[in-house]
């Protein structure tokens, strides 16, 4: 008996965060709680000792089993903005792959969740009128007051504050490693275009942004962007570089 499948299933949006969370999860938060629990097993099994005569030392294996508790809650509290963090990437890459998708009723080819070396590119699009390499950053946003992102062609402005890493030069690195990767696969030469999204947030960009070859874009604004673009690929190519692409996403998931 064998697999109906003729070849392994591409990547859905967020999936790689979605290993990531699992990971996290068992390598950071479960071990504490583990030995919490552990350590208030061991408490209940001297304290069961001493209920049967058998020479106990409960003070003992209880401050172990308080210390191994109030550990497991302050390695849990230390932890849980991290894996909240993770978490708000996951569904923001979902939500602008499920976005994104709409493009497929115009003939666009749509991958999600691309790995790299070391890291991985969160959409690519393939359209006539062009390849875009897509950086989905979703941040949190304050309940109150106003909330924008400025965009100067070289850097991004987050409520006044400039993120530790700068999404633009990372977008501009998955552009080079991809038309890399399809050159070798195709033979094609091609310069992707750069695309960072920010869902739920607006973004405004200077009078500089407009000669950046990056876009920062809420994710609404792409499609109309796309349909304005002029074409560059015929329909053929779109279907070699979607096809070289989708065969490379299989043979790394092995």
């Amino acid at each position: 008996m064998k697999s109906p499948l003729k070849s392994r299933p591409l990547h859905n949006p967020g999936q790689s965060s979605d290993g990531y969370i699992q990971d996290f999860i068992i390598d950071k938060i479960s071990p504490p709680i583990l030995f919490a629990a552990g350590m208030v097993f061991v408490a209940f099994m001297e304290w069961y000792r001493w209920f049967t005569n058998s020479p106990p030392i409960p003070e003992l294996m209880t401050a172990i089993a308080i210390s191994a508790v109030l550990y497991a809650i302050i390695r849990s509290m230390i932890l849980r903005k991290k894996l909240k963090a993770l978490k708000l990437g996951r569904d923001g890459e979902i939500a602008v792959g499920q976005h994104l998708d709409l493009l497929r009723e115009k003939g666009a080819k749509i991958l999600h969740d691309i790995p790299g070396q070391g890291f991985n590119i969160d959409h690519v699009v393939i359209d006539e009128s062009g390849i875009y390499v897509i950086e989905t950053k979703t941040y949190s946003k304050p309940e109150k007051g106003q909330t924008n992102i400025i965009y100067d062609g070289g850097k991004i402005i987050v409520n006044g504050k400039e993120p530790e890493r700068n999404p633009v030069i990372q977008v501009k690195a998955a552009c080079s490693w991809l038309k890399e990767l399809l050159e070798k696969s195709t033979g094609k030469e091609y310069h992707p275009k750069a695309v960072v999204l920010f869902p739920g947030w607006f973004v405004q960009p200077t009078a500089e942004a407009k000669n950046s070859d990056v876009w920062v874009l809420n994710p609404k604004a792409l499609p109309a962007f796309i349909s304005k673009s002029k074409s560059q690929l015929k329909k053929d190519e779109v279907n070699i570089f979607s096809y070289h692409l989708s065969r490379y996403v299989r043979e790394e998931s092995k």
